[in-house]
């Protein structure tokens, strides 16, 4: 009898060793669980002030450069000073406010860009091609939300202007802004010029900011292509807004 209440007693002491390793493990796990949740936490927001940290530094360079190419445009034809000072009234504006914003809705940033463009068009032959297309599809609940980084469109319209022949009348510029199915899309085209651009110091910032900013702020959800076909220079982006918009909801 004495002999099976110690063996009883012995398995007793073993099960509750058993349950206390196991116990122990599955804390250890827990806690290695937390700590990787903890650390993965700390990389995504120290991640965001890196990105954040890349974005001011990129935007402090984008618009003083901007400014000033819109301020050369106004001063090469001061007859059209009235017309052109309105149009940078609604720019400035948009700069000084919008854009300090994270995020604006599609809805203003095409916008802002359609008033840029006016400002551009002082400066082309009255000959010279220069056709600009919206197309909105219906129903789109996004247009109307922020969900597109502020001054997205500017460089690509910019380079179109920088790098055609405008007093040529057989050459155009051709701006499409589409937005479809959650997407927002520019395409830029234009017929490149004969003459040789006068390079710049600092000049290709605004091409290099475009596709440092796209890669921090939307990552795998957009598609930046650029090509020549036929003597015409190409650019076309587009950004799924959709899935940035899950993405955001998902990393909180």
């Amino acid at each position: 009898m004495q002999t099976s209440n110690t063996i009883t007693n012995f398995l007793l002491a073993i099960i509750l060793l058993l349950v206390a390793i196991i116990g122990y493990i599955v804390y250890q796990l827990v806690q290695s669980r937390k700590a990787k949740e903890l650390a993965e936490k700390n990389f995504y927001l120290l991640e965001m002030k890196v990105n954040d940290l890349q974005l001011e530094t990129l935007e402090s360079k984008l618009n003083p450069h901007l400014f000033k190419n819109i301020l050369n445009s106004i001063q090469s034809h001061a007859y059209q000073t009235y017309f052109a000072l309105d149009k940078l009234a609604n720019v400035l504006d948009y700069i000084l406010y919008e854009s300090k914003k994270k995020l604006v809705t599609p809805k203003e940033e095409i916008e802002f860009a359609l008033n840029l463009i006016e400002i551009n068009k002082i400066k082309i032959s009255p000959l010279f091609e220069l056709k600009v297309k919206t197309i909105i599809g219906e129903d789109e609940k996004l247009y109307d939300q922020p969900l597109l980084a502020p001054l997205i469109s500017i460089d690509l319209i910019e380079n179109a202007f920088k790098h055609a022949d405008i007093q040529n009348a057989d050459a155009f510029i051709s701006v499409i802004f589409e937005f479809k199915d959650n997407h927002f899309s520019l395409t830029v085209s234009n017929k490149i010029s004969d003459k040789k651009v006068l390079k710049k110091e600092r000049s290709g910032i605004g091409n290099t900011t475009l596709e440092q900013r796209l890669k921090i702020i939307y990552k795998n959800q957009f598609k930046l292509d650029k090509f020549v076909e036929n003597d015409i220079y190409i650019a076309h982006l587009k950004i799924n807004l959709l899935e940035y918009k899950t993405q955001m909801l998902t990393t909180g």
